[in-house]
C-alpha cells in the first residue's frame, strides 16, 4: 500500500490554535487535495491519509476525537476521520485487507464492516452484514477483492449498527481509463458530514422517545401576528387550525439538526477552516460527497458559479448553478474558476437552516472570506407536505383519528373550510374541505391523478400520512431554495452524457411507497418494516421499472446496492443514472434497473436512523427458475 503519490512539496504545519479549533485529537484530515500538476502540490496531514494503488491495509479502531471541546470515542480507519481517501484506477483489481481492531467493550459494538457505496462488484464483496457476508469480528481481517469497472467520485462507510455516524466513512476516487470530458488544474475532495458527542445508539433511542427533540424553532406569537399582517386574521387562524389538526408543525424539517450535530468538512469544523489552494484563473475540480448520517446540505460558493460535471460518479452534461442541495450519500463534481479575489468561502448550510460548515478556497493558507448568514428558516408548505396545486395530495381526508396521533395521522379535516381570505401561497384557496370529509381515498385509484395505495397501508398504525396527489418534482429545487434569487440545481437539470445503457423497455413495474409514523419514529416501505417482509425478487438480466411514492412528510435518499438506478423524466425517457435517488415529500419518481448482479442486496433509505427504524428491504437477484 502506498501513500499519496499525487504531489510533492514542503510540509504544512498546523498551529495549536487551529488544531484545537477544528481538528480532532485523533488525527482528523485537514486537507483532501489531489493535484494533476504536482509542482503545486503540498504535503500535509490530509495527504498523508491518501492511499493509492491496488493493495490496501485498513484498520478499524476506536480513537478519541474532540470537535466540540469534549473528547469522545470515534470509529476510525487508520486513526482518521474521515477514513483515508482511497485512489483506485479503473481496470485494475483491488485488494483491501480490513482488520477489526475495535477494543473490547466498545460502545460501538464488536463487529464491523465496510460497504463500497455506488461500486459495482460481486454481492459477497458489498459489505452488508446479514445479507452479503457475516461481518468482520473483533480481531479478524476480511479480504475484499474485486475488479474496478468504473470511474468517478464515490465513498465508503460502515454498514454495522451506527458506526457510520461515529466516524466510519471515507472518500473514494477512481481514475477512469478514458480521458475525461472536461479539464481542470487542481482536484479536491470536499466531504461533508455530521458529528454528535452522543452515543449514536442513545441518539436513536431519543428519536424513538422524543422525535421532535431538535425542533426548537416552532412558530411563536410573533409569527402569528406577522402572518395576520400579511395574510389576514381569518386566513391565519385557518392555517393554524389546519396544522393543529394535522398534529404537525410546519417547522419540523429534519429529525436531527445543529442543535445536536456539529457539521464537518473533511473532518474539520468551520472554525478549523479547511482550505484548498489555487492560483487565480485556475480551474478547480471539487468533488462534493455527503457522508452524513442524517443531514441534507445546501452548498454554494458566494462569488463563484459552479459547473456540475458529474453526479454520483458519472458524467452529466455541464450545468452551471449558484447552489445545489446534496442529499445524504450523493456526490456531485463541480468545476469552479476562482479569480478576482484571494479567498472564497465554501458554504454548506443544513436544509433546516440550523447550522453550517464552511471552508475556504484561497491563494495561500490563513485567508478567509466572509461567511454568509444562514438563510431564513424555511416553513413547510402544502407542496412540501405532498399537496400540489391541483389536488388534495398528502392528505387522507377520512377524518379517522385511529392511528394514534402522529404528524398528519389521517388529518381529519372536519370543520375546516378553505374558501376565502387564504394566503396567496395556499393551494387550497377556494376548496371546501368539508366536502372531502369522510371520503377515505386510501387504496382507491380515481383515474384523475389521485394516488392509489397498497392495502398494507390501510389502517396501519405505522403509517401517519398518505400522498393523495403526487408529481415527480424533478424541477423543484426543494424547500428553502425556491425563488431565493440564486440558480439552484434540480434533478431535471441533470442529464447523463450517455444514452440509456440498457435500451430495453422494462418488462415489469414495481411500485413501492415510502411510509412512516413521525411520532413513533417508525419507517418502512408500504407500511412494513424490514423485519416484516420477504426480499424483493428480480430475475437475473431483466429490466424492471421501480416507481417510488413518498407518502411521508420527510425527504428520503433511496439507495439500491449493486445496481444502477436510471432515473426517468416525466415522459418516461432516460434522464440520469444514479446510485442514490432523492425522494422529496409527496413525490413520485421512477427509474429503471437492470438486474445484472446476482445475489442479495440492500435497498434502503440512506438516512441512517430511518434505515435502522425499518426503511430497508432486501433485493434478491436470481437466475430465472431458481
Amino acid at each position: 500500500m502506498s501513500s499519496d503519490s499525487f504531489g510533492i512539496g514542503g510540509p504544512r504545519h498546523l498551529s495549536r490554535r487551529r488544531f484545537v479549533q477544528g481538528l480532532a485529537a485523533g488525527g482528523a484530515i485537514a486537507s483532501l487535495g489531489l493535484w494533476p500538476r504536482s509542482s503545486w502540490a503540498l504535503k500535509g496531514p490530509g495527504n498523508a491519509n491518501v492511499l493509492s494503488g491496488t493493495e490496501f491495509d485498513l484498520s478499524i479502531g476506536e480513537t478519541p476525537m474532540n470537535f466540540t471541546g469534549r473528547t469522545r470515542p470515534a470509529i476510525t480507519v487508520n486513526g482518521s476521520i474521515p477514513a483515508p481517501l482511497l485512489r483506485w484506477r479503473e481496470g485494475t483489481t483491488v485488494n483491501l485487507r480490513v482488520s477489526n481492531a475495535l477494543p473490547a467493550g466498545s460502545i460501538h459494538g464488536s463487529d464491523t464492516s465496510i460497504h463500497w457505496h455506488g461500486i459495482v462488484l460481486p454481492a459477497n464483496m458489498d459489505g452488508v452484514p446479514g445479507l452479503s457476508f457475516d461481518g468482520i469480528r473483533r480481531g479478524e481481517t476480511f479480504h475484499y477483492r474485486f475488479a474496478v469497472r468504473q470511474g468517478g467520485t464515490y465513498w465508503y462507510h460502515s454498514h454495522s449498527a451506527f458506526q457510520e455516524q461515529a466516524g466510519l466513512y471515507g472518500p473514494l476516487v477512481i481514475d477512469p481509463i478514458e480521458p475525461e470530458p472536461f479539464t481542470y488544474d487542481r482536484d479536491y475532495v470536499v466531504m461533508l458530514s455530521d458529528w454528535t458527542d452522543l452515543d449514536p445508539a442513545s441518539l436513536f433511542s431519543r428519536l424513538k422517545k422524543m422525535p421532535g427533540h431538535d425542533n426548537y424553532y416552532k412558530r411563536t406569537v410573533g409569527d402569528f401576528f406577522r402572518d395576520v399582517k400579511k395574510d389576514g386574521f381569518g386566513a391565519t387562524i385557518e392555517d393554524r387550525k389546519m396544522w393543529g389538526q394535522m398534529r404537525m408543525t410546519p417547522t419540523d424539517l429534519s429529525d436531527v439538526n445543529a442543535n445536536t450535530y456539529t457539521y464537518l468538512m473533511n473532518g474539520t469544523t468551520a472554525l478549523g477552516n479547511w482550505t484548498a489552494l489555487f492560483r487565480s484563473g485556475e480551474k478547480l475540480r471539487l468533488r462534493f460527497i455527503n457522508g452524513s448520517a442524517m443531514t441534507y446540505f445546501d452548498v454554494r460558493i458566494p462569488g463563484l458559479k459552479m459547473t456540475v460535471v458529474a453526479a454520483d460518479g458519472l458524467y452529466v452534461h455541464p450545468v452551471t448553478v449558484d447552489e445545489f442541495r446534496i442529499a445524504v450519500a450523493e456526490t456531485f463534481d463541480v468545476i469552479v474558476e476562482p479569480s478576482g479575489q484571494d479567498a472564497f468561502t465554501i458554504f454548506a448550510q443544513d436544509s433546516g437552516r440550523t447550522g453550517y460548515v464552511s471552508g475556504t478556497l484561497a491563494v495561500r493558507e490563513g485567508l478567509r472570506a466572509p461567511v454568509p448568514a444562514l438563510d431564513p428558516r424555511p416553513i413547510l408548505t402544502m407542496t412540501d407536505m405532498g399537496m400540489d396545486h391541483t389536488g388534495m395530495g398528502g392528505m387522507d381526508m377520512s377524518g379517522d383519528k385511529g392511528m394514534e396521533g402522529g404528524c398528519g395521522a389521517n388529518m381529519g379535516m372536519a370543520g375546516m373550510q378553505h374558501e376565502q381570505k387564504q394566503p396567496a401561497s395556499d393551494p387550497y384557496a377556494g376548496h371546501d374541505m368539508n366536502a372531502m370529509q369522510g371520503s377515505s381515498m386510501a387504496g382507491m385509484n380515481h383515474g384523475n391523478g389521485m394516488q392509489s395505495h397498497p392495502a398494507s397501508e390501510t389502517r396501519n398504525p405505522l403509517v401517519d400520512n398518505q400522498a393523495m396527489t403526487t408529481s415527480s418534482r424533478l424541477d423543484d429545487p426543494g424547500n428553502g431554495l425556491r425563488d431565493n434569487g440564486r440558480t439552484t440545481l434540480t434533478y431535471a437539470m441533470l442529464k447523463s452524457t450517455f444514452d440509456d445503457p440498457d435500451g430495453r423497455d422494462p418488462g415489469r413495474e414495481i411500485e413501492l411507497h415510502l411510509t412512516g409514523h413521525m411520532e413513533k419514529f417508525s419507517w418502512g416501505f408500504n407500511g412494513q418494516k424490514f423485519s416484516q417482509v420477504a426480499p424483493l425478487r428480480l430475475n437475473y438480466g431483466e429490466r424492471v421499472r421501480i416507481v417510488l411514492v413518498n407518502d411521508t412528510m420527510m425527504t428520503h435518499p433511496i439507495h439500491l446496492h449493486g445496481m444502477w438506478s436510471d432515473v426517468e423524466d416525466d415522459k418516461g425517457n432516460f434522464l440520469v443514472r444514479k446510485h442514490t435517488v432523492d425522494m422529496p415529500p409527496g413525490s413520485k419518481r421512477s427509474y429503471r434497473v437492470r438486474a445484472d448482479a446476482l445475489g442479495s442486496w440492500a435497498y434502503h433509505c440512506h438516512l441512517l436512523y430511518h434505515m435502522e427504524a425499518g426503511m430497508m428491504r432486501a433485493v434478491r437477484v436470481e437466475e430465472a427458475g431458481a
